[in-house]
């Protein structure tokens, strides 16, 4: 392992002896978050944390998170270091193309498996139970928060271990009936991004539609470069009784070239070669969704979704090779081409109640329920050169899942007491049939025929929670949590699709059950805290264990995961001051101090993948009024393994990078935007595959403009 330079450990010194962003007022009813996302010009910064009661949900008692990314200047490129930088317990996994994959204490972070994704509350996975891989995410141009549940705290959105990250989208304005901003943004390694948007409210309708586009060729020396393209449009009719349609139209593609991985010793000599000069992936979507919410009374709300979705995932890659080494010997002349679509169609409907006796509404109900099928052909091929995208078929299977999950939840409050038990039934139906499964030798000649595999499955499984919360001075709560999650079987681990892998009869599926207590508030206007202790306990894990003849698919073990969350903001110039003023510098502080080991199984004593002994991420802010903004953020994670074996080629070491950005108008039409990534340069890797280490990017810059009218 490397040690941080000393130069990197003063800068986070001083990163961390002074403070961020204040939250302003806090958003304690629905109207709050609707407005904050009305208008694309509107930058209300919003509290660090969601309010206990919003919409259709309630949140007292569960620690949450909300991303605002109006506290920073405009981050480019979809850079989710900078957009993470405000939330403790979440690890991005850097690579060179535009996906993101994010892990949470210690979970897989790969495609964010382990955490649901969703935009506007709504399911953004390829399939979110048997392929609960997130390859897109809507550009953070678009976006006005992101909201964070942590852990089983995120029960009404899904299953999972690691939370639910919801994008909350950009609605139209309504104090214009036309607006238009167009940004245009070029940088190092060839980089051009293009933001367009126009919005608007005319009488009882707002649209908003945009267009996004970003390409670059790459930081590698070669096959690592990328196109991407989006548009969207969306059109919110507010009806007489005060309810909302809310009709939206997505389409996204993107191709981007995968360079491979570097040995060790190779990515010691400062290397950026490309390992992998002909695998390349295309990623498309579209989708459609209707929202209808409405507001009956003061004491109620009802919100009800209808979406449908088609990805498509194609990949081409060459064969042979090994970690960190160009392929050679025969299977190099070949590749293995895997093409997947995933068509869903789901709906789900929430409701709210407040409830009380002799005329009182302290209690609240809420409840939901969702029906969500999906159909999910996948085809691999042989194909009979390194780069060819056509080939001979190997294998081929029809996927079905029929998803019916429902919760309830209540908050029953007694003055500055509440307690919130919830209950959460998933349902699930998956269905596997092979149609082809062959084994292909170099040539691409059948020598084998392998039996056909199936699987028609149901499962019913009850998930419960329990949250907890006091009110304190000075507004300030203690909360606690407790809930079970879940990890369903995914395809992959159903009917495998490799010919020499084979599934336990006794595979079940991992659960886990997270305890958490923590103490927040806003002492002042311009401070702000969240403090918290949690235990993450994750039985029956599934992994692969060799076999002769093979690997195994089956129940590798027990882990814990316990530690310590911290957040803190404050803004110096008006503690300085006494008051709030137009202009602030804001100091932020997030951590992560996490003790992670398996407890059970063949890697006992051994430390998950992805689980740092600690994640620090501190910065400044300056704001000057409406004119501009500069920031300087710096992260700072500990020594880990990308793989639960703890191999020394999969160790990676700590790392400290640091961001400066900065934008400022110009004119009231115009706005300069610019920064630095990875300002000190350093040389790191925060992701490890199969195929080799996946280095990050050195220092970089961008610059651009952006005119709004």
């Amino acid at each position: 392992m490397t040690t941080l330079s000393s130069r990197a450990a003063l800068i986070l010194l001083s990163l961390t002896v002074s403070p961020s962003v204040l939250a302003q007022d806090a958003m304690n009813s629905l109207e709050d978050l609707v407005v904050t996302a009305e208008s694309e010009a509107d930058e209300t910064v919003q509290d660090l944390w969601l309010p206990e009661i919003a919409g259709a949900s309630i949140f007292s008692g569960k620690k949450t998170t909300v991303l605002d990314l109006d506290k920073l200047p405009r981050i480019v490129g979809n850079n989710y270091r900078q957009a993470l930088s405000q939330t403790p317990g979440l690890l991005l996994a850097e690579e060179s193309t535009p996906l993101v994959s994010i892990g949470y204490r210690g979970l897989n972070p790969h495609r964010a498996q382990f955490t649901q994704m969703l935009r506007d509350g709504i399911p953004i996975h390829a399939d979110q139970f048997g392929y609960p891989e997130a390859y897109y995410t809507p550009p953070l141009d678009t976006v006005d928060r992101i909201e964070f549940l942590h852990g089983g705290a995120s029960l009404q959105y899904g299953p999972q271990p690691g939370g639910a990250l919801n994008f909350i989208t950009h609605r139209p304005r309504t104090d214009k009936e036309f607006s238009l901003r167009t940004q245009h943004v070029v940088g190092s390694d060839d980089l051009y991004s293009t933001f367009t948007s126009a919005d608007g409210t005319v009488g009882q309708l707002g649209y908003y539609a945009y267009f996004n586009h970003r390409q670059a060729d790459g930081f590698r020396s070669s096959n690592s470069d990328y196109d991407l393209n989006n548009g969207a449009i969306k059109l919110l009719y507010t009806l007489a009784n005060g309810g909302r349609l809310i009709f939206n139209a997505d389409t996204y593609e993107e191709t981007h070239g995968e360079p491979g991985g570097l040995s060790v010793a190779d990515f010691a000599l400062g290397s950026l070669a490309a390992t992998r000069l002909y695998d390349e992936m295309t990623i498309s979507r579209d989708s459609v969704s209707l929202t209808y919410e409405m507001e009956p009374d003061a004491d109620s709300f009802f919100v009800a979704n209808v979406w449908w979705s088609e990805y498509q995932r194609f990949s081409k890659r060459q064969r042979g090779g090994g970690f960190g080494t160009l392929p050679t010997g025969g299977n190099a002349g070949t590749n293995s081409i895997e093409s997947q679509v995933f068509r869903t169609l789901g709906a789900d409907a929430r409701y709210r109640r407040n409830w009380g006796f002799g005329g009182e509404t302290p209690h609240t109900f809420s409840a939901g329920v969702q029906v969500y099928h999906s159909n999910s052909p996948r085809r691999d091929y042989r194909g009979l050169t390194p780069a060819a995208e056509v080939g001979v078929l190997t294998n081929a299977s029809e996927r079905e899942v029929l998803y019916a999950p429902l919760f309830a939840e209540n908050r029953f409050k007694f003055g500055k007491f509440s307690i919130t038990p919830g209950l959460r039934v998933e349902n699930a139906w998956q269905d596997i049939r092979e149609t082809v499964n062959r084994n292909v030798n170099n040539a691409g000649v059948v020598t084998g025929l392998n039996p056909l595999e199936s699987i028609d499955d149901h499962s019913t499984v009850v998930l419960g929670g329990l949250g907890t919360e006091f009110e304190l001075p000075a507004s300030s709560t203690i909360y606690g949590n407790i809930s079970q999650s879940y990890r369903p079987r995914i395809f992959s681990e159903s009917v495998p699709t490799g010919p020499t892998t084979f599934v336990n009869g006794d595979l079940e599926e991992g659960k886990s059950l997270e305890y958490e207590i923590g103490v927040r508030g806003r002492p002042t206007e311009w401070a702000t805290f969240d403090a918290s202790v949690f235990l993450l306990q994750f039985e029956d894990q599934i992994g692969t264990v060799a076999i002769p003849g093979g690997t195994s698919l089956q129940n590798v073990g027990d882990a814990e995961h316990k530690g310590i969350d911290l957040s803190l903001s404050l803004d110096l110039l008006a503690i300085a001051r006494g008051k709030k003023a137009t202009d602030s510098l804001d100091w932020f502080l997030n951590a992560t101090f996490l003790d992670a080991e398996f407890t059970r199984g063949p890697q006992l004593g051994k430390t998950p993948q992805y689980a740092p002994d600690f994640i620090l991420r501190s910065g400044f802010t300056f704001t000057h009024g409406d004119k501009g903004k500069v920031s300087l953020t710096g992260t700072l994670l500990d020594d880990h393994f990308a793989d639960d074996a703890n191999t020394a080629a999969f160790a990676v070491p700590g790392y400290f990078t640091c961001d400066l950005t900065g934008e400022y108008k110009i004119h009231k039409n115009v706005r300069l935007i610019a920064g630095i990534n990875n300002l000190f340069n350093e040389s790191y890797y925060s992701r490890v595959r199969g195929d080799g280490i996946d280095p990050g990017n050195g220092r970089n810059y961008y610059v651009g403009t952006s005119f709004e009218f």
